[in-house]
This record gives structure tokens, C-alpha cells and sequence, in this order.
């Protein structure tokens, strides 16, 4: 059984329900809806190791509900409107009967306001949008596939013909529709691109509306203009995230604070200069260089102009764009697998790497490529003698499997396995 109020996409129709249960709930007892959660809050916060007063509550709100020990999950949906409900699960765990999990968005930001965070007593996941696992998997592809996949790359065996045109077909979709639950579920549904861009540019919005709610203390037009302008910055050559560009008499230290608000609200990722190509990599960066990603490639082609809109989604053609994109893909699919965002630029010198990841006691560069030219850069780090934690690399291309002088050249699709690749190498 599960008690729920959520106002997600993909639970549209039981948030519709919940809802109306909790404004006659409300009206029936002469209650604004605010006040109700007002109530509400102050009595989990007040009461937070009386189970029952809680329970009696969310009951009052659909008399059908019931609550059976050992079968009943509870869940409490938009935790950052009331972060002090994370009070209360130690009480939960230490009661015991009913499972509970909490969800919401911006918890990185909110949790620095609950008072006591039950530490030790729950365990905290952070969620992103679907990855090309989870959308080949909604495609119906099984476990198998990803396997299959996992295998051509360890051997080094290059794809068919055939693998290789369907998964790159698939990666295409993909890139276009992002990860979010709400846009991938549209297009399965429909297998058409129709309405998929009207959610993600409402999502986008309701980030923004995010912003202007949750940014207390910092400057909220700052916010929306860095989170705005990462596409713009991402289509340039150098892709190190400029202030300059937002306002030519911008000060770093004005908007620090800005990007470290996005970064922890998870609207945005952050990919940091390397002081050397060297291990380890924490603490070995420059944190006034930086590079700055959409967590969702979907989001980020939504946000480009019309015209590149209708040939992306018309003809897959993904144009001046190209590159932006697949490294953004990229750095998305990083930080699903839990890797770190690093590059590399050698000042006054035309050396540089895209991202690196590292094994036990290697540092592997990882170079995007959206042309045929050669890996320049690439090879300099794993010849050069003054990189002694690098002896191979791997190149992302719109290409087949193949290995070369210490080059290990993967298609694009196969990102999101390469935490996995690294582990059993």
C-alpha cells in the first residue's frame, strides 16, 4: 500500500486524487491549503516520536487508507516544502512497522535547514534522470543487450553492421529527449517527438520558478542568467565557462555562490580545470577554471533556437551543435555512473583533454569527438614522458570499436558503461 501526495508527471492522475482529498479534507474544516501543511509540519516537528498523531493525519486525508504493519510503504512526496518531516524517520526506523521513503526536488539545498537530519537512520540516494540503460530498457531492450554491449567493448570486437546503425539510432533518440520519466514516457507511447518539447521547456521553466522560490540570499536574476547561459557558452570553441559573457563587468566572487547554488540544487554540472594531468584528481584542480553542463542533454537541445529544434528532431541532424552536445552527453553520463568532471588545458599551448577518469593506479584521458580528426592531444598525454600516470586512453566518437597504439575507441552509445569497462579491465 502506498500513501502518497506528489504533484510528478508521471503520477499525474494519484496526485489529482491526493489532491482533492486534501483541499475537501481542508475545506470540510474551514482550512486554507497552506494552513493545512502549516499544521501539518508543526505537528510532525513537535510530535516527531508520536507515530500515531502522524499516521492519524495522513489518514484524515482519505479515510479508504490503511495502514498495515509490515505492508505499507509511506511515502512523503515535495520534502523541500517541509524538510523538518526528516526529522521524524528516526522515529520510523526505530518503530519499525511501516517503510517510508521521501522524495523531492532542490534537497541539497533544503536539507541545510532541518534541525535534526535522522543521521543514521536513513539512507539518502541521489536520483537522476533515466539513463540510456534505463531508456534502452524502455525500448524493451533486456539485460542481455547491455551485456552484449559491455562484451564488444572488453574484447575490443567492433559491432555488425546492424548493432551498430540500431544503437546509434537509439543514442540519436536519446540525445533529443533527455532522461526525464515524463518526456521519455510521452514518446514510447506515441514512438513520435510530438509534445516531448513542450514538457522538457515546462520543466526548464519550473526550475526557474525553483530559483525565484528556494534562492534566499543570493541574487536570484544572477541565478537565472548563469543557468540560462550555459548553452550559449557550451557552443563555443573554448567551452570554459566566461563570466564575462553574462555581464563584461562581472566579478567572480558576485557569482560563486550562484553556480554553487545550481550545482547543489543538481540543475547543473560542474567539470574542473587540472592543475597537471596527474593523480590524484581531488585536489588537484583549479577552481576558478571551469566548465558548466546540463544534467540532462534533453533539457540543454531544448533550450537551442527553433530552427535547430525542427532539424534535430526532423532529421537528426545535429549540426554546429555537434559537439556541445555529445559532451555534454558525456559529462551527463559521467556523473550518473558517480565519476568526477575534470578536463585539461595547458596554458599557452594547444594541449587539451576533454574529461579523464582513472583506475587504481592509472589516470586515463577521455577525449570527445564530434569530427575524424586526428586524437592529437590525446596521443601527446599517452607518449609524453611527463605523464607518467597515463599510459592509454579512450576516444568517444561517432565511429565502431577499435583499439590503436594505446588509443581505445568506443561509439558514443557506450558511455554509460564505462565506470563498469574501467572496473573490469
Amino acid at each position: 500500500m502506498i500513501i502518497a501526495y506528489t504533484r510528478t508527471y508521471s503520477n499525474k492522475q494519484q496526485s489529482d486524487n491526493q489532491k482533492n482529498a486534501i483541499e475537501q479534507f481542508a475545506a470540510n474544516n474551514n482550512m486554507t491549503i497552506d494552513k493545512w501543511h502549516k499544521d501539518t509540519r508543526t505537528t510532525s516537528s513537535r510530535h516527531k516520536n508520536r507515530l500515531e498523531d502522524i499516521i492519524k493525519n495522513i489518514s484524515m486525508i482519505d479515510t479508504s487508507k490503511r495502514f498495515i504493519a509490515g505492508d505499507t510503504v509511506i511515502i512523503f512526496d515535495e520534502l523541500q516544502e517541509f524538510p523538518d518531516i526528516a526529522t521524524a524517520l528516526k522515529s520510523f526506523r526505530i518503530d519499525g512497522r511501516f517503510d517510508v521513503i521521501c522524495s523531492g526536488s532542490l534537497l541539497g539545498i533544503n536539507y541545510r535547514k532541518i534541525h535534526s537530519n535522522s543521521v543514521g537512520y536513513k539512507t539518502d540516494y541521489e536520483m537522476f534522470s533515466m539513463d540510456f540503460e534505463e531508456f534502452l530498457w524502455a525500448k524493451g531492450y533486456s539485460e542481455k543487450h547491455i551485456e552484449d554491449i559491455l562484451q564488444h567493448m572488453q574484447t575490443g570486437t567492433p559491432f555488425s553492421e546492424t548493432e551498430l546503425s540500431v544503437y546509434k539510432k537509439l543514442f540519436l533518440e536519446y540525445c533529443v529527449l533527455g532522461g526525464m520519466p515524463a518526456v521519455v514516457k510521452v514518446y514510447i507511447e506515441k514512438n513520435l517527438f510530438t509534445d516531448t518539447l513542450e514538457i522538457q521547456r515546462q520543466i526548464q521553466m519550473d526550475y526557474e520558478e525553483d530559483i525565484r522560490k528556494y534562492a534566499e540570499g543570493l541574487d536570484q536574476t544572477k541565478i537565472v542568467s548563469v543557468y540560462r547561459n550555459v548553452p550559449v557558452q557550451l557552443a563555443k570553441e573554448n567551452k570554459k565557462f566566461q563570466l564575462s559573457k553574462i555581464d563584461k563587468k562581472a566579478r567572480s566572487r558576485e557569482y560563486m555562490g550562484c553556480i554553487t547554488w545550481l550545482e547543489d540544487a543538481g540543475v547543473i554540472s560542474v567539470c574542473y580545470c587540472l592543475q597537471y594531468p596527474e593523480l590524484p584528481l581531488k585536489g588537484n584542480y583549479d577552481d576558478s577554471k571551469f566548465k558548466i553542463y546540463y544534467p540532462d542533454t534533453g533539457l540543454l537541445i531544448a533550450s537551442l533556437d527553433e530552427e535547430a529544434q525542427e532539424d534535430l528532431r526532423a532529421n537528426k541532424n545535429l549540426g554546429v551543435y555537434k559537439g556541445a552536445l555529445y559532451e555534454n552527453f558525456v559529462a551527463e553520463a559521467f556523473v550518473k555512473q558517480g565519476l568526477g568532471l575534470y578536463y585539461y588545458k595547458k596554458e599557452n599551448a594547444t594541449l587539451e583533454e576533454d574529461f579523464f577518469v582513472r583506475t587504481k593506479d592509472e589516470l586515463v584521458p577521455v577525449e570527445v569527438k564530434a569530427n575524424r580528426n586526428r586524437s592529437k592531444s590525446l596521443r601527446q598525454l599517452i607518449s609524453g614522458d611527463s605523464y607518467g600516470d597515463i599510459h592509454w586512453g579512450i576516444k568517444l566518437a561517432d565511429s565502431n570499436v577499435g583499439i590503436e597504439d594505446g588509443i581505445y575507441t568506443f561509439p558514443y552509445f557506450c558511455t554509460f558503461l564505462l565506470k563498469r569497462y574501467l572496473r573490469e579491465k
